[in-house]
């Protein structure tokens, strides 16, 4: 399944239980129950925003974008995590509100149950979601799917926290439940931001995509009649590019190199899918010369 139905459904399952736990917290009166229905807003909005970048990401190179728009999936990640330190104010806001004036719960059984069915149900498609993620290399995908996995533990630790209240007969536990779980999403809030502005950043592909490189290189490889060197590798959202020199005796025909090197391009393409290769051509005898002193101005 593509990586827009994995949105589409994450919106469908975000509407289903924002109305789950927005009955459930009508149900008890409960602030904490509230906080984890404000939370799936959040959920809701993250995951609209994410399929309209992931829409644009998987347009074609143009002229003012050349290498394609794959780094917008990096925006749905740090705008959801901006909505979350939002949402964890509000919580905060009526957490506090409760604390200073405690109430009684009403119809804890009916209202838990609610947020049970919500949890199964986020939990399903944050795992469904995680490894369609891992699959597509699509980082909106995963970053929706570990805010989901968050929503689930955070409305565990809810529903663990009301059985207390009841149990115990301490309200003051409910606000006090609904400031941990503010805690727990500005938590993922500044993960995600923090993910969002690293990916925005050129990074190295992974150790074992750049063993799978280095392997395809060495099977073409020799002594003598060619080598590689100064291979770069970077990630920009779902695709990968690498750049690399390959040296060949100079007597060798502009035709002969060039055909080896669209062999070597097709052969790191085929063992790395969505990877782009750049390869210069230089006589064995040439080393290239990398100045980076004009970018260390600082």
């Amino acid at each position: 399944m593509p990586v827009g139905a994995y949105l589409k459904l994450s919106i469908a399952v975000a509407l289903a239980t924002i109305a789950l736990k927005t009955g459930a917290w009508w149900l008890t009166g409960s602030v904490g129950l509230l906080s984890d229905a404000m939370e799936s807003l959040v959920n809701l909005a993250g995951a609209v925003f994410a399929l309209a970048m992931v829409t644009i990401a998987a347009r074609p190179p143009d002229e003012g974008h050349p290498f394609g728009h794959h780094k917008a999936e990096y925006f749905s990640s740090g705008f959801e995590g901006a909505l979350i330190f939002v949402a964890a104010l509000a919580i905060v806001w009526a957490a506090v509100e409760r604390l200073l004036a405690p109430q009684p719960l009403q119809r804890l059984g009916p209202g838990l149950a609610l947020s049970l069915v919500s949890s199964a149900l986020n939990g399903a498609l944050a795992w469904s979601m995680l490894k369609a993620a891992r699959q597509h290399r699509s980082v909106a995908l995963e970053a929706d799917a570990r805010h989901l996995f968050a929503d689930v533990w955070t409305s565990a630790g809810v529903v663990v926290g009301l059985l207390a209240v009841a149990a115990t007969g301490w309200l003051w536990l409910d606000p006090v439940i609904a400031l941990a779980v503010a805690g727990n999403v500005a938590r993922e809030g500044i993960s995600l931001v923090r993910r969002s502005a690293d990916g925005l950043m050129d990074h190295a592909v992974e150790p074992a995509v750049l063993q799978q490189i280095d392997a395809v290189l060495a099977g073409f490889a020799h002594p003598k009649t060619l080598r590689f060197d100064h291979v770069s590798t970077r990630r920009a959202g779902r695709r990968l590019f690498v750049e690399l020199h390959m040296h060949m005796p100079p007597g060798w025909t502009l035709q002969r190199a060039a055909a080896l090197r669209g062999s070597v391009e097709q052969a790191l393409m085929a063992e790395v899918p969505g990877l782009r290769a750049t390869i210069q051509l230089l006589p064995m005898d040439v080393e290239a010369h990398l100045d980076e002193s004009a970018e260390n101005v600082l």
